[in-house]
């Protein structure tokens, strides 16, 4: 039966193309990448396993009346005389190694995170603030930063906790000090680059407030550096502040960190108690080099040119 012509059909109704988001790729592009997967898997495990340390550690090696000085120095697959299986030994004040690794992964991944993110928050702002504005502003921001950067980070560390004394937030506040001024650069360039752009005039000549044109318009085109940057600086603030902790500055030792426990066990590495410097040690190379991977494919992810 044929279809009059004076009634037309309908054109059939294409479904519009759906773009992937920029977060799906890049996690695409991420896990496409054997060494980003692994590492990825990596660090999910260790941070699962530092969250639930509670429940996976066989001590509270924070505790002081759980520690027993006899059980001191024991190498690894020892058992006390309660019956516990020390698996990676003890260390000189007879803390669980297994159970003092697992806290202080927490305390790294704590100080590293809480560092770079303030870093980036502050850094980024300044850096935004110094782009957009221009003038005595930019020149302001810009001579703090070069006057931070003109000194070496691990000193102007040292010198900040020797006068703020020991403690976590004491180190956090340290590495925001010598961190930020990384941040507040590279925003910057970005956001030069950016400033020059089209449509940041028009929504200066639609009348939009400059809070608003920095926030909601600049800062988002400016985050893909920023974003590789920071996963790389998660990695260098957790070596900053296991080398702060080595040199007995960084956190008490009533809450030891990995580099506390390495250099706990310094003194005993060449009379053959190695498990107390080199466990540890093991743990913060294995955090390092996964964030550092992650944050290198990450970079490679967000390039456009390949």
């Amino acid at each position: 039966m044929k279809t009059p012509n004076h009634i037309q059909t309908p054109p059939a109704r294409v479904a519009p193309l759906q773009q992937t988001p920029q977060r799906r790729r890049i996690l695409r592009r991420l896990h496409a990448r054997p060494s980003a997967r692994r590492c990825l898997w990596t660090l999910a495990i260790l941070i699962a396993i530092v969250l639930a340390a509670p429940l996976f550690a066989p001590q509270n090696p924070y505790d002081l009346l759980s520690l027993d000085i006899l059980d001191g120095r024991l190498p690894p697959g020892s058992t006390n005389m309660d019956g516990q299986v020390y698996w990676l030994g003890t260390d000189a004040q007879g803390r669980d190694m297994l159970s003092a690794i697992l806290y202080g992964l927490r305390i790294s991944l704590l100080v590293g995170l809480g560092a770079v993110i303030l870093s980036t928050l502050i850094g980024s702002l300044l850096g935004l603030l110094a782009a957009f504005r221009g003038g005595w502003v930019d020149t302001l921001v810009m001579r703090c930063v070069d006057f931070i950067l003109g000194f070496p980070t691990i000193l102007v560390a040292l010198v900040l906790l020797a006068m703020l004394g020991r403690g976590i937030d004491k180190v956090i506040i340290a590495l925001v000090v010598v961190q930020w001024a990384h941040y507040a650069r590279i925003m910057r360039g970005r956001a030069l680059q950016e400033r020059r752009k089209e449509y940041i005039e028009a929504a200066q000549n639609l009348g939009f407030p400059a809070w608003r044109i920095m926030l909601r318009h600049l800062m988002p085109n400016c985050l893909g550096p920023i974003m590789v940057f920071a996963t790389i600086q998660i990695a260098t603030a957790i070596t900053l502040e296991a080398t702060l902790s080595f040199l007995g500055v960084g956190v008490p030792v009533t809450e030891p960190s990995l580099g506390l426990l390495i250099s706990s066990g310094f003194e005993y590495l060449l009379s053959g108690d190695y498990w107390i410097s080199i466990f540890p040690g093991v743990a913060l190379l294995l955090l390092i080099l996964s964030i550092n991977i992650v944050g290198d494919r990450l970079r490679e992810s967000l390039d456009p040119r390949r």
